[in-house]
């Protein structure tokens, strides 16, 4: 039986999660892995935006601190600079849309929320990056994504170890959840963090095994778009890994996963339509 919630409360608006949902990623930075998710000036961030949510985008996820393996760090200055800029365009622009504010630091995440019109954290440190983090979502009462990471995005990617890579993604979930729902916080998603720490055998193994994270009854997001899972197995670029990203995509959909987080929405919203078909019939 599955007891993972169906909505989850996004500044007062309710994100029915009985049907996978769908978030749309802008980075504003330089140097993002994937440069078709590059945006800098602000008729782009409007038209990749608008195009997301037309598309079928239920969250727009903005970052400006690129996470990609070995990344350049930023100060906390250069990041506010790229990130609540943006999302307040996005919320002038594009009135009720949900957004996401993608940091680890929690004085980012504030502002974000508090004067900029964010209504979600996605946090990749799962609060190893600002040990003050958990605290500010307490004070926000926002949906926070908590998302597994060995390392930081400096050395994760070397040579990550694991003694059984799901069990220990579990255990680590199970001691930060306790914590965050001791301070009374309710709307957390798990993110096992693909590619993050993980070797491209890890990623597939916890794909194979992502229903497993249900067992925290809460809803879980899978980041695999143009990740080095698919290039990297397939020999080709970031560039060209949209069909492979959407083969990940539907199986990690067929495993349980309540929200994709992708560059490219209009094909993920098919996967989760085709899917969800899939699913009836054999429900029938």
């Amino acid at each position: 039986m599955d007891f993972k919630p169906r909505y989850i409360n996004v500044r007062g608006q309710l994100l029915d999660l009985s049907v996978p949902r769908v978030m749309g990623i802008i980075n504003v930075t330089p140097d993002s892995f994937y440069t078709g998710s590059r945006y800098s000036d602000e008729e782009s961030i409007i038209r990749a935006a608008s195009l997301m949510i037309s598309d079928g985008a239920d969250i727009i996820d903005v970052g400006g601190y690129s996470s990609r393996p070995g990344a350049q760090k930023i100060s906390v200055e250069e990041e506010k600079k790229r990130v609540l800029g943006t999302i307040r365009i996005i919320s002038r622009e594009l009135p009720g849309t949900m957004i996401s504010v993608d940091t680890f630091r929690s004085e980012v995440a504030l502002e974000a929320v508090l004067e900029f019109g964010a209504g979600m954290i996605n946090d990749i440190s799962g609060g190893e990056g600002d040990e003050n983090m958990f605290h500010v979502v307490e004070r926000l009462q926002v949906p926070y994504i908590l998302m597994h990471m060995q390392g930081t995005p400096e050395n994760m990617q070397k040579n990550p170890v694991y003694d059984d890579v799901v069990a220990d993604i579990l255990h680590w979930f199970g001691e930060r959840i306790f914590r965050l729902q001791a301070l009374g916080i309710k709307d957390i998603i798990l993110d096992p963090g693909f590619g993050f720490g993980k070797t491209i055998e890890h990623n597939f193994i916890i794909l194979s095994h992502l229903g497993d994270f249900s067992v925290a009854g809460l809803p879980i997001l899978a980041g695999l778009s143009r990740k080095s899972i698919v290039w990297k197995t397939l020999e080709i670029t970031p560039d060209e890994a949209l069909n492979g990203t959407t083969v990940l995509n539907t199986i990690a959909l067929l495993n349980g996963c309540d929200i994709l987080r992708v560059h490219d929405v209009k094909e993920a919203v098919e996967a989760i339509k085709l899917v969800q078909r899939l699913t009836k019939q054999i429900d029938t």
